[in-house]
């Protein structure tokens, strides 16, 4: 599948960005996979249906602290991922952003977090970026317009993907399922949304973000049913943000 990519200089215009590294992620990826292999009764399904080239707009279900580190271990391809500004700071924070990963600041509208995100796609590489926003059940009934308004300036493919098992039933977000449990990655058929030139309306975002929260919602379900791997359901959390 190819997609329509626009240029850096079009509008928002990310020529003047410097590029993200991703180099220090390659060698740590082919050390995190054995890893959670090992560690985890880890099936990966439909590996096939991940694009191997070109831009991609990866969306999976969000439900737990492993969701990112696992996806990015065990991929096709190197993620760059968009991560809250609150864990960026000291080492941690120098490292995040030299394996490429993008902060954003979610008490503002982060313009720079969004140009980085289509400047990713605009390269031909992998935004995985999380539709529902925080942490909960991973069943998509809430998305975020953020992976609508990506597809409509850059036109890259969107990849559902569907995480079952990285939270116990009822567990918290904060955590992590102890070793040997069951985690399965169902990745879905890719779709485009057809790329929208400046201006874009809000309504007709919002619209785009419904018509991608119905493909992921049955995406899920789909998933749900074929590996009989139930959603791990949701309970209250101080702070379930991620």
């Amino acid at each position: 599948m190819t997609a329509e990519v626009t240029g850096h200089k079009d509008l928002p215009r990310t020529d003047d960005l410097p590029p993200l590294p991703y180099r220090l992620a390659l060698p740590m990826r082919k050390i995190a996979k054995p890893y959670f292999l090992r560690k985890y009764n880890l099936t990966i399904h439909h590996e096939n249906r991940f694009p191997l080239t070109g831009p991609l707009l990866m969306a999976p279900n969000h439900l737990s602290l492993l969701d990112a580190p696992l996806l990015g271990a065990v991929a096709p391809r190197m993620l760059h991922q968009l991560g809250k500004i609150e864990v960026f700071g000291g080492l941690q924070g120098a490292f995040l952003r030299r394996i490429g990963q993008i902060p954003v600041d979610r008490s503002s509208y982060d313009m720079l977090a969004v140009r980085k995100s289509i400047q990713v796609l605009r390269d031909g590489r992998v935004l995985n970026i999380y539709p529902e926003g925080t942490r909960g059940p991973g069943d998509f009934s809430r998305i975020k317009v953020g992976v609508a308004y990506l597809a409509m300036v850059t036109g890259a493919p969107i990849l559902p993907v569907a995480l079952m098992g990285t939270r116990l039933p009822l567990g918290s977000v904060e955590g992590h399922p102890p070793a040997g449990s069951r985690v399965d990655v169902v990745y879905g058929e890719p779709f485009t949304i057809e790329r929208v030139p400046f201006p874009r309306r809000h309504s007709d975002v919002q619209a785009v973000a419904d018509h991608i929260g119905d493909v992921l919602r049955a995406h899920v379900k789909a998933a749900v049913e074929e590996t009989g791997h139930p959603l791990p359901g949701w309970r209250d959390e101080k702070d379930p943000d991620d």
